[in-house]
């Protein structure tokens, strides 16, 4: 039967609001693996502080057929807000999706910690509705919030 592995970084500094964001990596330091082939998932926790890893989400699905694989991945990265991957099908985004996971996919392979920076950039300026969400951020600076008390 295939197995998935979670490896976690222990650590006393913990960030304020962090979410989980998986990167699918054959190199542990770039997006560069398909989401269906990804044998490793990097996890790093991301906030407004910074980012710090949290620990390394090893999948085999050499065993499973089909579905199952996307599955089992899907259940592996349980707990994780956002996913990163060279590609992913159609059906196996669905799937990501509906496990709560936001897939986001890059054109070509980048550096992780390069995505890492700009994740923070972005959090500390003005994040799109569903990472506010996920952070729990109060959105005050969005303009139509005086057209909705002005009406």
């Amino acid at each position: 039967m295939s197995e998935s592995t979670k490896i976690t970084v222990q650590s006393s500094d913990g960030l304020e609001n962090a979410i989980k964001v998986a990167f699918a990596s054959k190199d542990l330091e770039n997006i560069n693996a398909h989401f269906g082939g990804a044998k490793e998932f990097v996890v790093y926790d991301v906030s407004k502080e910074g980012f710090k890893l949290s620990g390394v989400i090893k999948t085999d699905t050499s065993e499973l057929n089909g579905d199952d694989k996307t599955d089992f991945k899907v259940k592996a990265l349980s707990g994780i807000h956002i996913m990163y991957c060279e590609s992913i099908g159609g059906t196996a985004a669905a799937k990501v999706i509906r496990g709560g996971i936001n897939p986001m996919k890059v054109t070509e392979p980048r550096k992780i910690e390069d995505v890492l920076s700009e994740l923070v950039t972005m959090i500390n300026g003005n994040p799109p509705p569903w990472v506010k969400k996920i952070m729990n951020i109060q959105t005050t600076q969005d303009p139509r919030l005086e057209r909705w008390t002005a009406e």
